[in-house]
């Protein structure tokens, strides 16, 4: 009984082990979760008023019908901002397109922005064919280093065409625009290959 009262002794007098950590093993400072004293408000609409939203339209509409269509690297520096700016523009006119002339003035850009993508895409199309036949005639046109020329040239002439009629047919009211851009693109492509469209009198051909 004295053996076993002096082992009981002699392991509380040992020191507490401590646990074992390797060495270079990473300590993990684990910070207290922040606590949030209340909810915050948050609005995903910007407001305007009636007059601020009617010139941010009237803006918005100047500046793109006075753009230059026809200048593909304008249009192409600056229709991702007009993009932009017209879908924030569709938030702020929506409380005011019940007015008349506020949704007159809203569907005119609408259908502005249309004829612009249908311009752009005519016209980009005219300028792939102008190119293919400028490097079809050969260096500075000696035809040192040709291509191969368009076999369907004619075919593709007469889709422009259409697709020029059809856009003086369903906005006459965008036929500046529309002249600036596919008219005069064909003017261009007239040049290269010769075909007969309906206003080419205007181009003096």
């Amino acid at each position: 009984m004295a053996l076993s009262f002096a082992r009981t002794l002699t392991r509380a007098s040992r020191p507490a082990a401590r646990n074992f950590v390797p060495l270079g093993a990473p300590r993990l400072n684990v910070a207290p979760p922040l606590c949030i004293a209340g909810p915050r408000a948050f609005s995903s609409v910007a407001k305007y008023t009636r007059s601020e939203a009617v010139e941010k339209l009237d803006r918005f509409h100047g500046e793109v019908l006075g753009a230059n269509w026809a200048d593909y690297l304008y249009l192409v520096y600056n229709v991702p901002f007009w993009e932009a700016e017209y879908e924030s523009l569709t938030l702020a006119i929506q409380p005011y397109l019940h007015e008349a002339e506020v949704g007159e003035k809203f569907k005119t850009t609408q259908e502005m922005m249309d004829v612009l993508y249908k311009c752009e895409d005519v016209r980009d199309h005219v300028n792939e064919l102008c190119e293919l036949a400028t490097r079809a005639s050969g260096f500075t046109g000696t035809g040192w280093q040709a291509m191969e020329k368009v076999e369907n040239v004619d075919e593709v002439s007469k889709h422009c065409m259409e697709a020029y009629d059809s856009l003086l047919t369903a906005h006459p009211a965008f036929k500046p625009k529309i002249e600036q851009t596919v008219g005069h693109g064909l003017a261009i492509l007239r040049s290269k290959h010769k075909f007969r469209w309906s206003t080419m009198h205007r181009f003096f051909y």
